[in-house]
């Protein structure tokens, strides 16, 4: 079990690195404050994923399609001149959506049972 934890936290720490150089290579410039408020990002994008806000569901493949959809939706709305208020407000109704949609699902699962 700690081999397994261990490698969870070193996979961790590389893609972490990774994701800082290519954000510093993107703004040209190295700010601790380069990437704050992405958090309601990546959550959107694991929730809209599949992955379950109660715990132990989501695979790697939902979350790269989240992770698709909330960049094409940003991107979208960016090159459309819409407020970034808007584009928070829409990423906050699709997880709404998918929290609402996964909540029916455990629903049933717990009615099947």
């Amino acid at each position: 079990m700690r081999r397994i934890e261990t490698i969870a936290y070193v996979i961790a720490g590389f893609t972490s690195a990774v994701t800082a150089l290519v954000l510093t290579g993107r703004l040209a410039s190295a700010l601790p404050t380069a990437a704050e408020g992405l958090e309601f990002s990546a959550i959107s994008a694991i929730v809209i994923g599949g992955g379950s806000l109660s715990g132990g569901k989501g695979n790697m493949l939902g979350t790269f399609i989240g992770v698709l959809i909330i960049g094409v939706l940003n991107n979208g709305l960016n090159l459309l001149n819409i407020s970034p208020f808007w584009s928070q407000f829409a990423q906050g109704l699709i997880i709404f959506i998918a929290v609402l949609i996964d909540a029916v699902n455990q629903k049933r699962l717990r009615i099947k049972a």
